[in-house]
């Protein structure tokens, strides 16, 4: 079997996605940027009986990007699934009035730089296998922007016609890429949006390679 890359690994969907693709055999690569985080989130796998491991690495630097999904390649094997779903920083929320240039750097070396640094990253071994899928995991906002929620609402939006690109141009070669939009926030208990029905619904757009984007739940709920 072929490794899951989850890039903004938590305890929440992070720890539920490893689980729900480490019982059909895959192992894990947990990227985040707390190395003491990663370790422990490994352990909590580990008394479940899924293979994973840590890899340090900010989402808003490239090249540290790349250099720990080769690594998690080498040590766990050629990745097969990769999902990008960091959490956004508090920050990249502003108003749209009170959004200068600047205050967009961010939330584009999040959710644009990072996508673009990984997909390149992984893409030469889903070639590879012949298969592949990838997963962007992205708040209402990238389809209904919010005046408060400025970065998140362009930068998202970008992401989201970046993923749309690669759906199409990548479909033909047999790796599938879906988009998984999550309105407001996961809610332990939610019948839709719990971790573990979220991982049942990635698990899902994974193996039913149907379509691009896909809602968690209604957008105005």
């Amino acid at each position: 079997m072929t490794t899951l890359a989850l890039i903004g690994a938590g305890p929440g969907l992070g720890v539920a996605v490893a689980r729900r693709f480490g019982r059909e055999g895959y192992d894990v690569a947990l990227l985040a940027r707390d190395e003491e985080h990663l370790h422990s989130l490994a352990g909590t796998l580990a008394a479940d009986g899924v293979t994973a491991r840590g890899f340090a690495a900010d989402v808003r630097r490239p090249e540290q990007l790349a250099a720990a999904l080769d690594a998690a390649a080498k040590a766990l094997g050629t990745i097969e699934v990769l999902q990008y779903s960091p959490v956004p920083h508090r920050d990249f929320m502003r108003p749209v009035l009170e959004t200068r240039h600047l205050d967009l750097l961010g939330p584009v070396e999040f959710s644009v730089y990072g996508p673009v640094a990984a997909v390149q990253q992984v893409l030469p071994g889903m070639r590879a296998l012949g298969r592949g899928t990838i997963l962007f995991v992205n708040g209402g906002t990238a389809v209904v922007p919010h005046p408060d929620r400025a970065g998140t609402s362009i930068a998202f939006a970008a992401e989201s016609a970046y993923g749309r690109l690669l759906h199409d141009r990548l479909a033909p070669e047999g790796i599938h890429v879906a988009q998984l939009i999550i309105p407001g926030a996961i809610t332990p208990g939610h019948v839709r949006k719990d971790p573990s029905v979220l991982a049942d619904t990635l698990w899902e757009l994974h193996r039913t390679r149907h379509g691009y984007r896909h809602y968690a739940d209604d957008l105005d709920s």
